[in-house]
């Protein structure tokens, strides 16, 4: 351990020699404080939000993310190319324990930065809300400034009826396994409008099981988030329905008719203690439009409860970009391991991109197919490419998806709790497994490299 605090050491030393340290405080504090003055918000709840939450934790996320990888490729990459790194590598020291605390550095390094901008964010916004409307401050502090975890109804699994579509429909087994997997794509999505859809006149039951938060919630009113389609929308147009919200003909249960627009997300507040005797919420829906709605399986129906405070939900938002960063320290020294700096640098930009490309992965794992769209055929283009660069494209989108399936930064924004479970996960999947894995390259290569041919290249 001496030794790494001692490389760790080194590395903010190098830190604040090149003044980069400072640098990227001005550039924090400008980006997290110069920019919300200069953008007025509309004084509204969501409008502070957007800015002060939004945007300026987007921007400080932005500006670490390029330090890092910028910084993490600099810092071992120089050393040897500089030499410096001949000179600690004939001490008592591992390669291993060098490159390990390269990355405790620069995480340490980001820690600090990360809480300098998180407290002048939230500094910030507890100064703007206090210039907001009563109105406006009441849904803030009910809807944003709190932590609220999410309940649903279980989620019902169409695949068992496809499957069962598919058998009595006998397919042609001539048929290609492209061509079948098509038929098996439009039954499934016949199947989900059956499920999804409220067709008009007809009503629509959840039952939410709140038995292990029973105690949190009984006293407390709660908010319904709900989402559903149409065939024709169009943004002025709104929708009229009706809910029933508790036991079934009990005297405590409760009537609400909201005129709701289709294609967002909508939150109806209950007042508390509407919970049966079995501590389950019975939510009915009515459909009284000329028209069906569908509610989507995964986000059409869900319910709020608060489960802590803001304060505590602010900081565990903050360490899950800190894992990000961690990553990013991980990817950058793996590159810097075995390459050049301004090639280090380069690589690792390359993975940053890759992994933002998410909507591109998506479709090729969808549609299986790189090729695309033939509008000739109406189908997707299947060439042998996809034989080789499809599982390439959806081996990389599951292990992309490990990583961003965490968004703090809009859950911090609209109120949602970030549990101490799904922070425990974050640091299990993106420091310890996607990390890891880059550590243990990155080091192995590292281990592997030949110094002395690198000053001579140099």
């Amino acid at each position: 351990m001496q030794q790494l605090l001692a490389i760790a050491g080194l590395t903010w030393k190098a830190a604040f020699r090149f003044r980069l340290f400072w640098v990227m405080c001005l550039l924090l504090i400008g980006a997290v404080v110069g920019f919300p003055v200069m953008l007025k918000d509309d004084g509204s709840a969501q409008g502070l939000t957007q800015i002060l939450l939004t945007y300026t934790l987007s921007a400080a996320t932005t500006l670490l993310g390029f330090f890092t990888l910028w910084f993490s490729c600099g810092t071992l990459a120089r050393d040897v190319e500089e030499c410096q790194m001949q000179m600690i590598a004939v001490k008592p020291i591992s390669r291993w324990q060098v490159w390990l605390g390269k990355w405790l550095g620069i995480l340490s390094l980001n820690a600090v930065l990360l809480a300098v901008a998180g407290a002048a964010v939230f500094t910030l916004l507890q100064v703007r809300a206090g210039h907001l409307p009563p109105d406006q401050q009441k849904i803030l502090h009910d809807e944003i400034f709190v932590a609220r975890a999410s309940a649903k109804d279980r989620v019902q699994n169409i695949q068992p009826y496809v499957d069962e579509v598919m058998k009595r429909r006998k397919p042609d087994p001539s048929l290609s396994s492209s061509d079948l997997a098509e038929i098996e794509k439009q039954v499934a999505a016949q199947v989900r409008f059956e499920v999804e859809a409220v067709p008009p006149g007809l009503w629509r039951r959840w039952v939410v099981d709140l038995s292990r938060v029973a105690d949190k919630v009984t006293d407390q009113p709660l908010q319904i988030r709900v989402k559903f389609h149409t065939a024709q929308t169009s943004p002025d147009t709104t929708y009229p329905t009706v809910w029933r919200v508790g036991p079934t003909n009990a005297p405590q249960s409760t009537m609400i008719e909201q005129s709701l627009p289709a294609d967002s997300f909508q939150e109806i507040v209950i007042p508390a203690h509407l919970l049966d005797d079995h501590n389950k919420l019975i939510v009915d829906f009515y459909n009284g439009n000329d028209t069906p709605l569908l509610f989507p399986l995964e986000d059409g129906f869900e319910l709020l409860y608060r489960e802590t405070g803001f304060g505590v939900n602010f900081i565990r938002g903050l360490a899950v970009i800190l894992c990000w960063l961690a990553l990013l320290a991980a990817v950058g020294l793996a590159s810097a391991s075995f390459l050049s700096f301004p090639v280090a640098a380069f690589a690792s930009l390359a993975v940053l991109v890759l992994g933002l490309s998410t909507s591109t992965l998506s479709s090729v794992a969808e549609n299986n197919s790189v090729t695309g769209f033939d509008q000739s055929t109406a189908k997707f283009r299947h060439t042998i490419i996809d034989i080789v660069f499809v599982p390439v494209f959806k081996g990389v989108f599951h292990l992309v998806n490990l990583v961003e399936s965490f968004s703090p930064i809009d859950s911090l924004s609209t109120g949602r709790s970030i549990t101490w479970s799904q922070l425990g996960l974050a640091v299990t999947q993106i420091v310890f497994l996607m990390g890891g894995f880059f550590a243990v390259v990155g080091i192995i290569l590292f281990t592997r490299r030949e110094l002395a041919s690198a000053q001579s290249d140099h």
